[in-house]
Parts: C-alpha cells; structure tokens; sequence
C-alpha cells in the first residue's frame, strides 16, 4: 500500500492528506496546523448518508474536524471505487476568522486534489 501525500497552504498554514488505497477501499488521514491530532472519524460507503464521530477535547467540548474531513468526502465521494475512512486532526493555536475559512477552502482543494489522482491512476473510470 502506498500513500499519496497531498497538501494545502493559506493563510499562514498547511493542511496535509495522506491518502492509502487498501483495494478498493481508501484512509485519508488529515493533519495539520501547530497540534495535529485524532478529532474525528467520518466514513462513507456508497449510498449510505456520512457518519461522524467526533472525540472529546477538553471541557465538556468536541473536536471540530469533521468540518474539514466532510469537505473532503463532499469532493471525493464521486470518485470512490468502495469505502472511505477520513480521520482528521488539524489544531492551529488563537485562529482567526480568516483562517477558519481558509481551512474549509484548503479542504475542497484537498479533495479536488485526491479525486485527480483516483482518476489519474484510473482507480475510477473517468
């Protein structure tokens, strides 16, 4: 299995997905920012809705990175030749506003990056 490394910049910051195809089925992994970490789990599968996890951070609150991760799958679902995990981790210390929307379009870049490749390496037919 080899991993495809795809990465985003603005705003001051990066985002890095790391895609892993296992047969038919693909991981992303999105990190990022000053304390990548494990926040969320989103899955697709076919014609089935999205499904989120999102683990707990600190004082009763919620890791917000299936934000991202849904951009992400939002693009890529087309695309998909069978399942899809994303778990995303991506923290930048006292964001701005601008940097909170710069993340969503960093996101769609992301996924508009992996959907190219699944088609370029003819994992879908085009």
């Amino acid at each position: 299995m080899e991993a495809h490394v795809f990465t985003a910049t603005a705003a001051g910051f990066s985002i890095q997905a790391e895609a892993i195809r296992i047969c038919s089925d693909l991981l992303i992994t999105v990190t990022g920012g000053d304390v990548p970490h494990l926040g969320t789990v989103t899955t697709l599968s076919g014609e089935f809705p999205l499904q989120t996890l999102r683990f707990p951070s600190q004082k009763g609150r919620y890791h917000k990175d299936h934000i991202l991760a849904e951009k992400i799958a939002t693009v890529v679902r087309p695309y998909l030749p069978g399942n899809c995990v994303i778990v995303a981790g991506v923290h930048i210390d006292h964001i701005t506003e601008q940097q909170i929307h710069a993340a969503e379009e960093i996101a769609s870049l992301l996924g508009e990056q992996i959907a190219a490749w699944l088609v370029r390496d003819k994992v879908v037919p085009e």
